[in-house]
Formats: structure tokens, sequence, C-alpha cells
């Protein structure tokens, strides 16, 4: 499943300007959160701690305006810890965002 990433490079560039490096550091805050809520959430085996792994997940998100990541989250809210279809999901999401990054 591809996702766009246009909101979220728009989102980096609006917050950078044409400054490279900040462009690059932003991307990869991004990432390495996204990449620790995830790892969270595979690492989860409560319901307290799956959801809050993904309310910190569409809070990242929604801060960068990656829409399709927020309605993963949501997705995610209302699934059981360690959904594997989600995980998968996420993991699509995150390699994805891994891409952009590395244009």
């Amino acid at each position: 499943m591809a996702y766009d990433n246009g909101n979220l490079e728009a989102t980096i560039s609006a917050a950078a300007g044409d400054n490279a490096a900040l462009q690059g550091e932003l991307a990869t805050a991004f990432l390495d959160s996204i990449a620790r809520q995830l790892d969270l959430l595979k690492r989860s085996r409560c319901d307290a701690n799956w959801n809050m792994a993904a309310l910190r997940l569409r809070a990242i998100a929604a801060s960068f305006h990656a829409e399709q990541l927020v309605a993963l989250a949501d997705e995610t809210l209302a699934s059981a810890p360690g959904e594997p279809t989600v995980l998968r999901k996420m993991d699509a999401v995150l390699a994805s965002f891994a891409n952009m990054e590395a244009r």
C-alpha cells in the first residue's frame, strides 16, 4: 500500500524553509518518533499500552499533517493489542516515509 507523503513534505518544507539540513533533521525526527511508537505498539500486551502508543502516534502524525497515518492510528485505537494487520500497515507506512527521507 502506497502512502501519500505530500502533506508531510509540505509541512516539513513550510517549517524549515529552504534549509535542507533542517528539513532532513525534521524528517529524521518524525521517522524516529514513528519508529519508537511502532516499537511500543509491537511490544504492547495490554489495552493501556497499546492505546497510549497509538495516541502518541496519532499526535505525531497530526502535528506533521500526515493524514493517512492519523487514520491508521485511529484504526489502531479501535484494534486489539498486537493486531497483526495493523502492525503490517504501520510497517508499510514507516517504510514509505523512510523512502521519502532517502530522496
